[in-house]
């Protein structure tokens, strides 16, 4: 029975043993786990400023953070000065300790008794890094829990990382915070340009933040500063001449105002809120060529707002990346608020007048509708009720495609827009990345190409470098695309994008290269032709817009290497008189051309993506079987779908070549068979006005019978179909419409028809004015030859 009572008492002692041992390893884990746990994921959760830089790294701008405090993002190179100054200021064994300093705390508690008050902490950086992070009251119990806190921050953080969070985030008076924000705020420039006088003004700012106030408290600020200098001698840190001289250096006053190259950019990236994590930005920004710029577009804003025209931006792209070298949202005049210079104009959907142009004819050479200088039709043209008229309201008859553009007429392109289909010439703009289309096609219409739609600068210069860039590599990649060579423009260094050769681009490099040889051939402002005679001008391809009602002008220019695009107009959308792009815009941007590097260099001719195609040299078109002047030129590979000549044809003339003839006047043996160059009657009309080599058709002979009316004569206004409205005068009286006809055989009288009743007859110049009632009519055009034509139009009622 004693045995068994034995083993009892032993099992209780062995039970007892165990439960305590058991009970300490869990305290120990619980401790062990608390200790781990026992900081937050992120020390620092504070809203930043958003900062940004250049590429070079210098300070640009920068926003106050969301709470209204200048707190700059974490940077974790703190300058050697501000580590030697905080440290023999604040904690001279911080090397050396685990984020506890028992010396430090001893001293702290005997000068406490002593003085029966709180008066030193006795706390480390690393302890104070612990306070600024979670704000706790000073008391003994918080003050225990950051001694843990601080020796737990010490084993997973260097003492390198600890000095980063602590001038990150120590308060620098007023409502700065960190190092980085108070040297701008107090200094005008970075920490790591501060002297020795500088850094221990700052370095003496944590330990009592109100210092720093305009006008109080300089003198304690500056006792603090000599004792800091003074101790930092002691130490050896600095030599007596540097401690002198930093002693001689002022405290700092009131706050400076940081930089502000880049306002517009750094508003879109605020808005954008495109960085959530660190708000410190990097940009591709060239911050000498962004004050460059800048001063450009001020001294033409001068300028222009003397006629009312208050807002100019401008934007620089590199082509190789599509990185943004100065970006100029508009002027920087915040003081009036009636420029509304606040308006990020790069970024603002505007119509974009005639700068669309280039894009549909690359489109149109890569799907075969036309050749680079194949004619298209510049006579009056209503469609639809649509009416397009050239900026200068004369015609040309027609016109090389590439001088069409080159002189950016309005008629041509909107033919040209009709035959390639604006549902077809959407989907492409769309393709290309622009955004700003937000109708739908037909809401558009052929308005599109003249600037019915919105775009932005952003989107038209990316659009721009893209062409330019596919262009570029298209050799350089040895005949074949890179999908990634279209983007939008960037502002933050990107990564090297490893290209992709088995995509295609989105427009070909051999219509891309005669959409630039026709854009370089544009008359500059002010220097005519004679760029072309000096080796130090720069080629440029280069395009204007201006929109309806004079409300924006455009230029956008590109070389092998640069974009540049530039805005005019006023952020309102008030229009001007002689707002047009190529009196406003395109001189501000040869300017800033000026400052870029001039090379003569120019775009590849792209060979190994062209045909070689025999060319008919007086159409542009594919030479057919009549053409009898030809060349061999190469061309985009669309030209193989392109269409043949339809202008030269086989006639028939006598022996003395003054009249035609056919076999019924004529024995065929005499007949003389020759090519000529015919355009249809409208086109020939002010054609032959502006090319004297033009040679007119001869008529038939008397005594051939033929009937020819569509070739003979055609009715330019009104179309077939047309609707038009009848002006009423100032008198209130009803006004009369212009109608006009053309006819190939000088002399030949016309005579004219409305509903049946004749109203006139015509000789030579074939004009005639009528003033029909609202309503449908028929027009009928019997020359003395006997050929007639009809057209049937409307004429409509306008509200009053």
């Amino acid at each position: 029975m004693r045995k068994f009572l034995d083993n009892i008492t032993a099992g209780l002692k062995w039970f007892a043993k165990t439960r305590l041992r058991l009970a300490g390893s869990i305290i120990a884990l619980l401790l062990l786990l608390g200790f781990s746990f026992c900081l937050p994921r992120q020390l620092f959760d504070a809203p930043t400023s958003y900062v940004l830089n250049d590429s070079d790294g210098a300070l640009m701008g920068a926003s106050i953070a969301s709470d209204g405090q200048w707190r700059f993002p974490y940077n974790e190179d703190v300058p050697d000065k501000f580590k030697q100054c905080i440290i023999t200021f604040e904690d001279k064994r911080f090397e050396q300790h685990f984020g506890i300093d028992p010396l430090a705390f001893g001293r702290a508690i005997r000068q406490n008794i002593r003085s029966k008050r709180i008066s030193s902490g006795g706390s480390t950086l690393t302890m104070q890094v612990i306070r600024l992070s979670t704000r706790h009251k000073r008391n003994f119990w918080n003050k225990l829990l950051e001694m843990v806190q601080a020796l737990r921050l010490e084993i997973t953080h260097s003492k390198k990382e600890i000095i980063a969070l602590y001038a990150s985030n120590a308060p620098f008076g007023s409502n700065v915070v960190g190092l980085d924000a108070a040297s701008w705020r107090y200094f005008g420039r970075g920490p790591d340009k501060l002297s020795w006088g500088e850094m221990a003004s700052l370095a003496v700012l944590p330990n009592a933040p109100s210092l720093v106030h305009p006008g109080k408290n300089r003198l304690t600020l500056l006792r603090k500063r000599n004792a800091l200098l003074d101790k930092m001698y002691r130490a050896k840190i600095i030599d007596s001449i540097t401690c002198l001289l930093s002693k001689l250096e002022p405290v700092p006053d009131k706050p400076v105002a940081l930089p502000n190259l880049a306002p517009h950019l750094l508003q879109r990236i605020v808005a954008g809120k495109e960085l959530t994590n660190d708000t410190r930005v990097n940009s591709t920004v060239r911050s000498t060529l962004q004050t460059q710029v800048s001063q450009i577009l001020e001294r033409h804003h001068q300028r222009l707002k003397a006629n009312h025209i208050n807002n100019i931006a401008a934007i620089v792209l590199d082509v190789e990346h599509g990185s943004v070298l100065a970006y100029v949202g508009n002027i920087n005049h915040p003081e009036d608020k009636l420029m509304e210079s606040d308006v990020d104009v790069i970024n603002a959907p505007r119509s974009p007048g005639s700068t669309l142009k280039p894009l549909l004819y690359a489109a149109m050479l890569r799907d075969g509708f036309l050749l680079p200088n194949s004619l298209v039709p510049d006579i009056p043209t209503q469609i639809a009720g649509y009416q397009p008229e050239n900026f200068d309201l004369g015609y040309d008859g027609a016109v090389p495609a590439s001088k069409a553009l080159a002189r950016s007429l309005n008629v041509p392109a909107v033919k040209m827009l009709q035959q390639y289909k604006y549902e077809r010439f959407y989907d492409l703009l769309k393709k290309t990345g622009i955004t700003t289309l937000k109708q739908p096609a037909d809401f558009y219409g052929l308005s599109l190409i003249l600037g019915g739609s919105e775009n932005s600068l952003w989107e038209l210069t990316g659009v721009y470098a893209n062409m330019a860039r596919a262009l570029n590599h298209y050799s350089k990649y040895r005949g074949r695309y890179d999908a990634a060579d279209y983007h939008m423009p960037v502002y933050t260094p990107a990564e090297k994008i490893k290209p992709d050769l088995e995509k295609s681009g989105m427009i070909d490099a051999g219509s891309i290269y005669y959409t630039f040889e026709a854009m370089q051939e544009v008359m500059r402002p002010g220097e005519e032709l004679l760029w072309q005679q000096m080796a130090s001008s720069q080629r440029v391809a280069w395009k204007t817009g201006t929109s309806f009602g004079f409300r924006d002008g455009w230029a956008i220019g590109v070389t092998p290497k640069y974009v540049v695009g530039v805005w005019v107009g006023n952020t309102t959308g008030e229009g001007r008189p002689g707002l047009t792009g190529v009196s406003t815009a395109a001189p501000a941007m040869f300017e800033i051309f000026r400052l870029l590097p001039v090379t003569r260099d120019w775009f590849g001719v792209p060979v190994n993506d062209m045909v070689k195609l025999k060319i008919c040299k007086q159409s542009g078109y594919r030479a057919g079987q009549y053409c009898d002047n030809t060349e061999d030129r190469w061309m985009p590979q669309g030209g193989l779908r392109a269409p043949v000549c339809p202008y030269h044809q086989l006639v028939h003339l006598d022996k003395t070549g003054q009249w035609q003839v056919n076999a019924d006047c004529v024995p065929a043996d005499e007949i003389v068979n020759k090519s000529w160059f015919i355009l249809p009657p409208a086109m020939e009309y002010y054609f032959k006005t502006k090319n004297y080599q033009y040679k007119t058709l001869p008529p038939f002979r008397a005594d051939c019978n033929v009937s020819n009316a569509t070739t003979q004569m055609e009715l330019i206004y009104p179309k077939n179909g047309a609707r038009v409205y009848v002006p009423i005068e100032a008198d209130g009286a009803r006004g009369q419409m212009v109608c006009n006809a053309a006819n190939r055989q000088a002399g030949t009288k016309i005579f004219w028809h409305l509903d049946g009743a004749y109203v006139g007859v015509t000789k030579d110049f074939h004009q005639i004015g009528l003033s029909p009632s609202p309503g449908n009519h028929v027009l009928t055009l019997v020359d003395s030859d006997g050929n007639t034509i009809k057209s049937t139009f409307m004429v409509m009622q306008k509200d009053k």
